[in-house]
């Protein structure tokens, strides 16, 4: 059987990249929001992310205000991919 990528086995990770794959963008507020992470672990694990090259991320201004903007990068959505597939032969789907 296929490993499970323990860059994605990590709960907050998986949330976020599944809500990754499924929007073109999302804004840090926006994922903070629906992952019910702290700021801090966000940060953290979209860093994490970003490092493996699963996830760009944009930071810029909107008025005064920073934004931080997150996409799943191509090596990231064939990562995820990966990882439903592997789950899938983990429970015989």
């Amino acid at each position: 059987m296929k490993e499970l990528d323990p860059l994605l086995h990590s709960q907050l990770r998986l949330a976020v990249m599944s809500i990754l794959m499924n929007v073109e963008e999302a804004d840090f507020v926006f994922l903070k929001e629906k992952t019910e992470a702290t700021a801090g672990n966000l940060s953290v694990q979209l860093d994490k992310l970003s490092t493996a090259g699963y996830i760009s991320i944009e930071k810029g201004f909107v008025g005064k205000k920073t934004r931080t903007v997150c996409q799943a990068t191509p090596l990231g959505r064939k990562a995820f991919e990966e990882y439903v597939e592997a789950l899938k032969e983990y429970l015989n789907l």
